[in-house]
């Protein structure tokens, strides 16, 4: 049996407990739908196109805020494993940011900036910043003494140094930052579109929510998990594949 067919009929298998636990439990549908409601919902969403324009909002946020934050921890971390006194100094702030859960910068960025996309984008920003700079530094730091004298008796120094020995020997640490970093960035969005303005899934979870619609409330929260899991196997994986593949390791 397939890893494919076991997913699909234990997927399957909760869908059927699900929808009879709804038919036999006391709570009103608005409260807890059945599964062919949600679904209904749903597709209904897809083919009104509520849902792909809500969908695409999301993602170019997310996208957009990802990117950054990837740009930003590579620099970041590239400084700290760099220099001492950055490492010293903006090494430990990092490591105390960190910390600080990204929906507690939302009153911030309202302020400074208004409630509207930028504010949305900058959580997100600072969702991933700190764990992709923090995963970025681990990743330079535990690249082996051999690789690095190797590299310096062969003549490489400067960009150079950095593009052909450190940057590829910490590609496994780097993917994993990756793959918590766009984790973080998800929350960070949800987050802010609940509270915030815009055209995306978090704001779909709180018209459901006001309106007292679970059905379109889990319905978002299907296309989240369908989404997240799209990009954890499709992208992360076979980029963690090929690398292992690359170095012998599988």
């Amino acid at each position: 049996m397939t890893t494919v067919l076991r997913r699909v009929i234990f997927i399957a298998m909760l869908a059927g407990i699900w929808e009879v636990t709804s038919r036999l439990s006391d709570l009103p549908p608005f409260m807890f739908p059945s599964f062919t409601q949600v679904i209904q919902t749903l597709l209904s969403g897809l083919i009104s196109g509520q849902m792909i324009s809500a969908i695409t909002s999301s993602l170019g946020r997310l996208l957009l805020g990802f990117s950054i934050a990837i740009i930003l921890g590579l620099l970041l971390g590239y400084l700290i494993w760099r220099y001492k006194l950055v490492e010293d100094t903006l090494g430990f702030l990092v490591t105390a940011l960190q910390s600080i859960p990204s929906i507690v910068w939302f009153p911030l960025a309202i302020i400074w900036f208004g409630l509207n996309d930028i504010a949305i984008l900058f959580i997100v920003t600072i969702g991933a910043t700190w764990t992709m700079t923090i995963n970025a530094t681990s990743g330079f730091k535990n690249v082996p003494t051999l690789y690095q004298r190797v590299g310096k008796t062969f003549g490489s120094n400067g960009f150079h140094f950095l593009r052909t020995v450190i940057l590829p020997s910490s590609v496994p640490q780097l993917i994993s930052g990756l793959r918590i970093a766009w984790a973080f960035s998800w929350r960070a969005l949800m987050a802010g579109e609940l509270l915030g303005a815009g055209n995306g899934l978090g704001q779909l979870l709180e018209t459901g929510r006001s309106l007292g619609q679970m059905d379109l409330v889990i319905s978002v929260m299907i296309i989240i998990g369908v989404i997240g899991t799209i990009m954890d196997n499709v992208v992360f994986l076979r980029l963690e594949r090929n690398v292992q593949k690359k170095w012998g390791v599988s």
